[in-house]
């Protein structure tokens, strides 16, 4: 419904009252004028009509951001997170108690037609909104009831038709909170979550940036109906404003379903809301603003010759060949038998840890313990070049000849000498890259932890892999904040780790919107988090995939630790037994008739169970 030219001259946001008492009301009329200026009325008259001159019906909210002059900041990678069709509910916070649900109008109708928002029935008032609103009344009555029923009836009907829904579950605008000293959402209501129920639909959560003036924040302390008098001038002080907003990523209804009560899925979506304002300003992204590279760095040593790379792998033993698919191989060697695919690989583990903010800031990355560790290395014999290696430090031969200290591990943590006495003989694994080049597949990674678990049933003592796995300082402190916290409640080894101190630790600091406490009921895998870091990332990127590679096979982490010599990138110390890795998980990197002698030599029936028994065979382990 459009309202004429002349209708736009009516009064729309009037506060016309008829009182019984003739002469209340006629005091009353006396002195509306001068209320309605005080609320803001002509303010709100002048934007209306300001967007209703532009004729154009069909996209007011558009129209009423363009004569109010304000500047959505939304990216491109917030907008292409918003699914063009099907059922899906948008949840937001609520700062100003007006304009976000026109600017939540305009951007979700940017991406599809089919757009329906609740809001309070007072914004019934305007004609050209009455299409995009599904109204309901927040004040309670017998009245009210009935008429939120229908709407509650018509907004599932709305969103099981495989349409969009926006809704501000708060109700009630962002207020300070005198306790906390934060300007909050009240309790966000369950209806919302009866609605997704119902539904089963997926959802979006989208975070507005921002808050209400500071005199409303106060007039709100001192009564709540001061506050909701003041929002119609706090919407049109918005004149001229930059509003960000941010998107996070779809929530599927297969994990939402998983959440028990209604109150916790609501809770659930209000962290997940919340979680956004995590996120960096886009001013601050990378892009934004010019990033200067390789201040401080000193340049990285010339490429190694290829005809020099070939010799050191031809003059390999066969022996030390772990296994070959396609053009790749992977290999196993002492750093005297590889000098110069050593000097590559120093140079490519600089390469490849610059490219993320991490690295030594030196030429080449060769230190002191490469010259008694074993190397694997993935090598392409069709080009005759390296792909990726890994570091592996063998504790047995290592503590015997260098004791603990020559250990890569001990300069980053504090070791009691019972852990090693604990898990001898073990694997310290580090140091692993795959150049830049091949990181657009995961083959080149896949290889390097197949040749791991080759090198595992080649020498089957080593049923233990330990080492520093890295969160990178590209990550935002919240989102590395939330994966040591979610390690901490679900995988941590509290008996291992008393034995470990960090040199460096890691400090931790509370992320806002997160409540701890709520969140160990309903976030219970490294992949839930690994999509609330996708939220708070510029660029989507989740949980690092060599840590979920790590949890996958069922790590435990010991401590957290900052590398200053190494960009003040966060280590974490995990530590893998393999006789508890899931059999299946396994198979993907050890032949399974190895996998079985594995398990045989290591008496771990609990893991052999589902495996036919084999063979005894002799010579399993071998010397070196």
């Amino acid at each position: 419904m459009n309202a004429d030219n002349s209708d736009s001259k009516k009064n729309i946001f009037n506060l016309d009252l008829k009182l019984d008492n003739k002469l209340m009301d006629s005091v009353y009329k006396s002195i509306q004028p001068a209320l309605e200026k005080v609320i803001g009325v002509p303010g709100l008259m002048d934007i209306y009509n300001g967007a209703v001159a532009q004729n154009d019906p069909d996209k007011f909210s558009d129209a009423i951001l363009r004569h109010m002059d304000i500047k959505c900041e939304i990216s491109e990678q917030d907008l292409a997170r918003i699914p063009k069709n099907g059922k899906i509910v948008v949840v937001a916070n609520h700062p100003f108690g007006g304009i976000e649900g026109i600017i939540m109008g305009a951007i979700l109708q940017r991406v599809r037609p089919d757009v329906k928002i609740m809001a309070n029935y007072v914004l019934s008032v305007i004609p050209e909104m009455r299409d995009l609103f599904l109204f309901v009344d927040p004040f309670g009555g017998p009245s009210a009831a009935r008429a939120n029923l229908a709407t509650m009836k018509s907004t599932i009907s709305w969103v099981k038709d495989n349409q969009m829904l926006g809704v501000f579950p708060s109700g009630e605008v962002s207020h300070l909170k005198w306790g906390s000293r934060k300007i909050i959402d009240p309790p966000w209501s369950d209806t919302i979550s009866k609605i997704i129920r119902k539904t089963e639909s997926q959802v979006i959560p989208m975070f507005f940036a921002g808050n209400n003036r500071m005199i409303f924040q106060i007039a709100g302390l001192l009564h709540p109906r001061l506050r909701t008098a003041l929002i119609p001038r706090e919407l049109i002080n918005k004149r001229g404003s930059a509003i960000e907003i941010r998107v996070g990523n779809v929530i599927p209804w297969s994990r939402l379903k998983k959440i028990q009560s209604e109150k916790e899925l609501t809770e659930y979506l209000r962290h997940r809301t919340y979680m956004l304002e995590n996120r960096p300003a886009s001013e601050h992204k990378p892009g934004i603003v010019e990033k200067i590279v390789n201040c401080g760095l000193e340049p990285l040593i010339d490429p190694v010759d290829p005809e020099l790379l070939y010799n050191d792998v031809e003059q390999l033993p066969e022996s030390q060949l772990l296994l070959s698919s396609g053009e790749m191989e992977v290999y196993h060697a002492a750093y005297k038998q590889i000098p110069n695919i050593m000097r590559e690989i120093g140079r490519l583990r600089e390469h490849t840890f610059r490219a993320t903010d991490e690295g030594t800031g030196k030429p080449i990355d060769i230190d002191e313990f490469d010259s008694y560790y074993q190397h694997l290395f993935v090598w392409n014999k069709e080009k005759n070049e390296l792909v990726g290696a890994y570091r592996l430090g063998r504790t047995d031969n290592i503590i015997k000849c260098f004791g603990k200290k020559g250990l890569y591990t001990t300069t980053l943590f504090n070791i009691k000498s019972s852990f090693f006495d604990e898990i001898n003989p073990a694997l310290e694994m580090g140091r692993s890259f795959v150049r830049p080049e091949y990181q657009r597949s995961f083959s080149p990674l896949l290889m390097l932890w197949r040749g791991i678990g080759h090198y595992v049933a080649k020498y089957p003592k080593y049923k233990i892999l330990f080492g520093p796995v890295s969160i990178n300082k590209e990550y935002q402190s919240s989102s590395r904040q939330l994966m040591v916290t979610f390690l901490k409640i679900h995988n941590y080894l509290p008996e291992l780790a008393a034995k470990v101190k960090a040199r460096t630790p890691f400090r931790s600091r509370k992320i806002k919107g997160w409540d701890k406490k709520h969140s160990k009921r309903i976030i219970s895998s490294i992949d839930e988090v690994s999509e609330v870091v996708s939220d708070l990332e510029w660029d989507d990127k989740g949980v690092p995939i060599l840590l979920k590679q790590y949890l996958k096979m069922g790590g435990k982490l010991l401590g957290f630790n900052i590398d200053p010599n190494f960009s003040d990138v966060l280590d974490g110390l995990i530590l893998v037994d393999v006789t508890k890795t899931d059999p299946k998980i396994m198979e993907r990197y050890m032949p399974r008739e190895k996998l079985m002698k594995f398990h045989e030599l290591h008496k771990s029936d609990a893991y052999t169970k589902d495996l036919p028994k084999s063979k005894p065979t002799e010579n399993l382990v071998e010397t070196e």
